[in-house]
């Protein structure tokens, strides 16, 4: 009975942890995610336009990349996360 009592505890406190950070991490709004990453965006040496930020709606995010000359996938540069609840 102990080994069960003590393995909800450490589920509980795995999954307690995991919570603090999601809330106390990424920022509170899409619209503070939005502004750092264009403003990042504005301060890149690079004014060719190969860079760009785009929202991605499903995880909750907006991600600066670089497209890619050929058909290769664009290359993420930087993630902005924020808190959607």
């Amino acid at each position: 009975m102990k080994i069960v009592s003590l393995f909800f505890q450490v589920v509980l406190s795995v999954i307690l942890v995991g919570f603090l950070i999601y809330f106390l991490t990424g920022y509170d709004s899409a619209f503070e995610a939005d502004q750092s990453c264009h403003s990042y965006l504005s301060n890149l040496s690079d004014q060719s336009g190969s860079f760009g930020c785009d929202h991605d709606t499903e995880t909750h995010q907006w991600i600066l990349y670089e497209t890619q000359d050929n058909s290769d996938p664009a290359k993420i540069i930087k993630k902005y996360r924020y808190k959607f609840l």
